[in-house]
């Protein structure tokens, strides 16, 4: 008996399966966060709804890219384990996926613009510096994920530079101790792009991407997630013991919970297996995000 294709989805949905909702746990989680941190003197609604337009967009932007390059060049192959990606199953036609990306793009440099104009022409430098590590993530002659770096990527713009960034906007100045907020989100950010790598190794390998994952090996990668993820959940606790954070950030710490299904998953399970942990690594990182915002506003 021969299987039915999967139906194609509608012209919304496609372009909705191509965005990678998933993922945008990781560009609103730093926003959130960083707007919290500085809302305990004063909040601009406002400037933090068009820092959040910037990081969305960012995001979407990255995956329409990653989509688009990643088919053209054939990296995306139908061994691919993942969600479907749109130039590779012909769900869009390429120029379409990268017309998108620049639309996406379009929409994000102009919040930030806005935000330059009611805060720093610096932050223009700053977008600039992010949309060409949008492009270069899977474009160019040598693109960096395919080298290894995306987990630093990952790491900077949607930890440091997103939280950080968030924060400074509302009250012009920052303090070293938002790095304390920042590092845990951009590691939890780390963590589900590793996931989704430790899931790839067998396709990537075969097509000469050479991944972090890829680098490492599966075991090796198993135990640095692990690791990512622990000492995630831990440092806001560390950051009042030593008095950069407020006491009530400790709370943070009723999150493991949820950390352990995802990393018995990651521990022992491959390939689709790892689509579970995941779920729950985003499922972790929302809740960590919004409890340590509530935890800051409350402070």
């Amino acid at each position: 008996m021969i299987a039915e294709a999967a139906p194609r989805p509608g012209p919304l949905a496609v372009w909705w399966i191509g965005a990678r909702p998933r993922t945008l746990v990781a560009a609103v989680v730093p926003v959130l966060v960083g707007a919290a941190w500085a809302g305990r003197h004063a909040i601009s609604i406002p400037r933090s709804l068009l820092a959040l337009i910037v990081a969305v967009t960012l995001q979407i932007a990255v995956n329409y890219a990653n989509d688009y390059f990643d088919g053209v060049s054939g990296v995306d192959t139908a061994a691919r384990m993942g969600p479907r990606r749109l130039v590779a199953s012909g769900l869009a036609p390429p120029r379409a996926v990268a017309a998108a990306a620049v639309v996406m793009v379009g929409i994000g440099g102009a919040a930030g613009i806005a935000l330059a104009l009611l805060t720093t022409p610096w932050l223009i430098v700053a977008g600039a510096l992010s949309v060409l590590a949008l492009v270069l993530y899977s474009g160019g002659p040598r693109p960096y994920a395919a080298s290894g770096l995306g987990e630093i990527s990952v790491f900077v713009f949607f930890g440091l530079v997103a939280t950080c960034g968030t924060a400074f906007v509302q009250q012009d100045r920052l303090d070293a101790s938002i790095l304390w907020l920042a590092v845990p989100v951009g590691l939890l950010a780390c963590a589900l792009l590793m996931v989704n790598n430790l899931r790839d190794i067998p396709t990537d390998s075969a097509v000469g991407k050479r991944t972090l994952a890829v680098r490492l090996g599966a075991q090796r990668s198993r135990t640095l997630l692990v690791a990512i993820v622990v000492i995630a959940l831990i440092l806001p606790t560390v950051g009042a013991l030593v008095r950069s954070l407020p006491w009530p950030v400790a709370v943070t710490l009723v999150t493991i919970p949820l950390a352990i299904g995802p990393l018995r998953v990651i521990r022992t399970a491959e390939g689709r297996g790892l689509v579970p942990a995941l779920i729950g690594i985003t499922r972790l990182q929302l809740v960590f995000g919004v409890v340590l915002a509530g935890a800051l506003l409350a402070s």
